[in-house]
């Protein structure tokens, strides 16, 4: 045996575990990600099962059971009607267009000032708005409750904007971030050219804002179209000022729940929210990606 022969037998060993182990990792990883997305789509799955089962066949088969028409419509139908779901979108659409532009300006505004400007208590309110982002949301309740009642905000839908706008912190001190990344020399040359401080703002810093505004646009909408608890507590009268994440209520009852309505009015509610990713994914992409950048 030569030598040539000798030394060539660990290099074919070393080359054969080396690709075993290249093999069992991409083996592992597609492995994991078919496990996570095999459990993220089961329960959209099943409601779409469920969603074209009757009512005697949804009480007699599993909610794995594949149902007899997968073109029985007549459930979306009847969810549409039954929940005012045509009401319900346009609220939803009246709040998330009222809450994400009025959070934008106002965010961007006092997130211009506390960055741009040095005055008495402004490390005092930023302090405040770092303490109010740390205190869980679902305790503070009861004062809130309590001062919507005293100014006669309650079951109405502009109150339910109001108080839907107070509750955006992590916005405002992604905004500053973002104004602290800005050179101030841009105020300065504004200044000098005679610009107000209104026109620096709205015309120079502002549009240099996109990637924030698009991240927190995306943080804010997705949270007031999925909100329920602060909807269902304060839109009491559901038929008429209702929002899409309590228009399902309507299924449930004392003598039980209509749950493959209730499945169908569920896909109802995801198609505007998937088409508006469809249309709109670039923007989406790119906005959270610029956003999660620090220059």
């Amino acid at each position: 045996m030569t030598s040539a022969t000798v030394q060539a037998q660990p290099v074919q060993k070393v080359s054969f575990w080396y690709h075993f182990k290249q093999w069992a990792l991409t083996f592992l990883k597609y492995l994991s990600l078919i496990f996570v997305t095999f459990w993220m789509l089961l329960p959209l799955v099943t409601c779409f099962f469920t969603a074209a089962k009757d009512t005697k066949e949804w009480q007699s088969t599993s909610v794995m059971a594949l149902p007899k028409n997968f073109f029985n419509f007549s459930n979306y139908v009847e969810a549409f009607k039954l929940s005012n779901m045509g009401v319900a979108f346009r609220n939803s659409l009246i709040v998330l267009v009222a809450v994400c532009f009025l959070t934008t300006i106002i965010g961007t505004q006092l997130a211009y000032v506390l960055s741009r400007f040095t005055f008495p208590g402004n490390a005092v309110i930023r302090t405040a708005f770092l303490l109010a982002s740390l205190l869980p949301g679902i305790a503070m309740q009861v004062a809130v409750y309590k001062i919507m009642g005293t100014f006669h905000l309650i079951n109405s839908l502009w109150g339910y904007i109001i108080m839907s706008m107070g509750t955006d912190v992590i916005s405002i001190y992604i905004f500053i971030q973002y104004f602290e990344n800005i050179s101030i020399s841009l105020d300065e040359a504004a200044l000098m050219d005679g610009a107000s401080y209104f026109t620096i703002y709205s015309c120079i810093l502002l549009p240099l804002l996109k990637p924030a505004i698009v991240t927190c646009l995306i943080l804010k909408g997705v949270g007031i179209y999925n909100e329920y608890y602060a909807a269902n507590l304060y839109l009491q009268d559901k038929q008429r000022i209702g929002t899409v994440a309590i228009s399902l209520y309507a299924f449930t009852g004392p003598q039980g729940s209509k749950y493959n309505l209730i499945c169908a009015g569920v896909i109802i509610t995801l198609l505007p929210a998937l088409i508006a990713f469809l249309l709109f994914q670039k923007q989406i992409y790119n906005g959270v990606a610029a956003g999660a950048v620090k220059e």
